[in-house]
């Protein structure tokens, strides 16, 4: 037997055991997980800053901060979230009672992501070992210091039967997608995503796909401009654009483009991401930065474009009077570059949007109570703000996901615990006070009196 073979054998047959079942057991485990990454922090640091030169305010703000939180919310909750659930039980089904209860799906695979390596490969894992399962975690490639630190950290002080990480590259996810697993959780690109889905069609496995997509990011002629440009340039340019939910580009109405302009590179000059920087973050590898070069029109380029690419640095770049037919425009950016278009009709700017695939995430600025109501109500996308962009990533209280092409299931919270267990719902009827009217012979009279009645 292979070596993940056998791992996931015994994983299987450790979870048959009914070990993590037991509350206490799986609050022990997060705990454990904590204190390993809080003992562990400099190591973490270390290890991303090699991979792609995230600071370590960022690396705390965006990643293990969303992991401690997680870990906390669910030692705090999971008595609560693992009860059985009362609903309301018909009229047909009396005397009974009836419950939803929460199984952990069994043996679970989570496939991470490089731009947050962290948070994207241990937050579900946290969810995974709160609802109860055993977990394979396969981190991506190619943040390899990252990918190599939590290999270290968890293989070191977790049994294998229970958590394991399994480094590699495609060979290795293939070889994990062959396996018939209860729970498969991805993060990454739809290209990606929809691979994963196919192979795992043939076992049936409930699968969540974290994927991406083109975010835009609308300016209203009834916005506060200067703080639009403030949030959407903090936004785009966190992790260097190298984030699934960034602003991918900005509609902007034309009678307020120029000021807008304006705004956005006063606030580009005053967070200063130069390449000696330390809060700015360099482009995962030279294949992705020779990508992003591509994708740069320089007759377009209005701000930035300075580049180094002995050290993947890539600086905030903003074009201007870009067409939906440009190069920049056919794929998701994942980088630091910032195409900006404009538009006259809110209404026609949505149903262009409408025509597009579904993103994972969208932003509106603007006090105009109507627009923001045709933009929630006329709109099809994963999640995003009003007057703001990111932040709603960081309230645990609502579900994180995709919807169509960016993605499937959500996670989070309350709904990262729902995305690992299968709600099993079970009837309780008493044994006494049922009538006969379900049963054979049947009569006209009993069917006259069953329509009557349900």
């Amino acid at each position: 037997m292979k070596r993940l073979e056998q791992v996931f054998h015994n994983q299987g047959e450790f979870f048959k055991t009914g070990k993590t079942l037991d509350l206490d057991f799986r609050k022990a485990q997060l705990k454990k997980l904590e204190n390993i990454l809080k003992a562990s922090e400099n190591l973490l640091y270390e290890a991303i800053y090699k991979d792609f030169r995230k600071s370590e305010f960022e690396t705390y703000t965006t990643e293990l901060s969303f992991i401690y939180n997680e870990i906390k919310f669910y030692i705090k909750n999971l008595k609560k979230l693992s009860k059985p659930q009362k609903v309301k039980t018909n009229l047909s089904n009396f005397p009974g009672s009836s419950y939803i209860y929460k199984d952990p799906y069994g043996k679970s695979l989570v496939i991470g992501a490089w731009n947050y390596p962290y948070q994207l490969s241990l937050l579900p894992v946290v969810c995974a070992i709160a609802s109860g399962n055993v977990c394979i975690l396969k981190p991506s490639e190619m943040a390899e210091n990252t990918s190599e630190i939590m290999a270290k950290l968890i293989n070191e002080n977790f049994p294998e039967n229970y958590l394991y990480v399994s480094e590699g590259g495609v060979e290795v996810t293939s070889e994990l997608l062959e396996l018939n697993f209860d729970k498969i959780f991805f993060t990454g690109s739809p290209k990606i995503g929809k691979i994963v889905y196919e192979a795992t069609a043939k076992n049936l496995t409930p699968v969540t796909l974290e994927l991406g997509g083109k975010s835009p990011v609308i300016v209203s002629d009834n916005s506060n401009l200067d703080v639009a440009a403030k949030r959407i340039v903090w936004g785009k340019f966190l992790n260097a654009g190298q984030t699934c939910i960034a602003p991918d580009f900005v509609l902007v109405h034309r009678n307020v483009r120029s000021k807008f302009i304006d705004c956005l590179t006063k606030y580009l000059d005053q967070f200063d991401y130069q390449e000696n920087a330390s809060h700015y973050t360099s482009i995962i590898n030279s294949k992705n930065f020779q990508r992003l070069e591509k994708l740069i029109d320089d007759e377009k380029v209005i701000y930035g474009n300075h580049k180094n690419p002995d050290t993947n640095f890539l600086s905030p770049t903003v074009l201007d009077n870009v067409s939906w037919d440009d190069d920049v425009m056919q794929e998701e950016i994942f980088g630091p570059i910032l195409p900006i278009l404009t538009y006259e009709n809110f209404q026609q700017t949505i149903d262009d949007l409408k025509s597009k695939e579904k993103p994972l995430s969208a932003y509106l600025f603007s006090d105009e109570e109507d627009e923001k109501s045709y933009f929630l109500n006329h709109f099809s996308f994963g999640g995003g703000c009003i007057n703001d962009v990111l932040m709603h990533i960081g309230n645990g209280n609502l579900p994180f996901g995709g919807v169509g092409n960016s993605g499937i299931g959500n996670y989070h919270g309350k709904f990262g615990f729902d995305a690992f267990v299968h709600q099993k719902a079970i009837l309780k009827r008493k044994t006494w006070g049922e009538p006969n009217l379900k049963y054979p012979p049947y009569s006209d009279k009993k069917i006259s009196f069953l329509k009557r009645f349900l």
